[in-house]
């Protein structure tokens, strides 16, 4: 038995396995945050409309209709929100939705190329569903500052 040997507490805190934690959780959200987008790619018009009041826009998530530039309709909410749906799911799901929540807000994300007829059809499967308004998603028009 050897008295001599004493042991020194160690009085540090390792914290390579804290920065390897913290590297993968970094890698695993740099891979998964482009997968969160949501939505169809469109062409929004500029226009230099009033946004929505906020109030309205946090207490309840809106619902989307998106209208890309061959005319497909797409709802961001159901199934699959990537994949096109008839105009008849569209009456469905809207309608779905709005019995739950009147108050929903209803937006049209329409491409700018899209035919003004196919964005005036959306808007009656809407309006049918029960939407009291409607509004519209468009892109802010550039500002143009002056210089002195």
């Amino acid at each position: 038995m050897s008295r001599g040997r004493h042991r020194r507490l160690m009085a540090e805190i390792n914290v390579v396995p804290y920065i390897d934690v913290m590297l993968v959780l970094l890698i695993i959200f740099m891979i998964t945050a482009p997968l969160l987008t949501q939505g169809i790619t469109v062409d929004l018009p500029a226009a230099g409309a009033e946004p929505l009041d906020p109030d309205l826009m946090r207490d309840n998530e809106p619902l989307v209709l998106s209208i890309d530039r061959e005319g497909r309709l797409f709802l961001n909410v159901g199934g699959d929100v990537n994949a096109p749906i008839d105009e008849q799911t569209v009456l469905a799901r809207t309608a779905a939705v709005l019995r739950r929540n009147a108050d929903t807000p209803v937006l049209v994300k329409a491409d700018e190329a899209v035919e003004y007829g196919r964005v005036v059809t959306g808007m009656v499967l809407l309006q049918q569903a029960g939407a009291r308004q409607i509004g519209f998603i468009t892109d802010p028009l550039e500002t143009v500052v002056e210089q002195p």
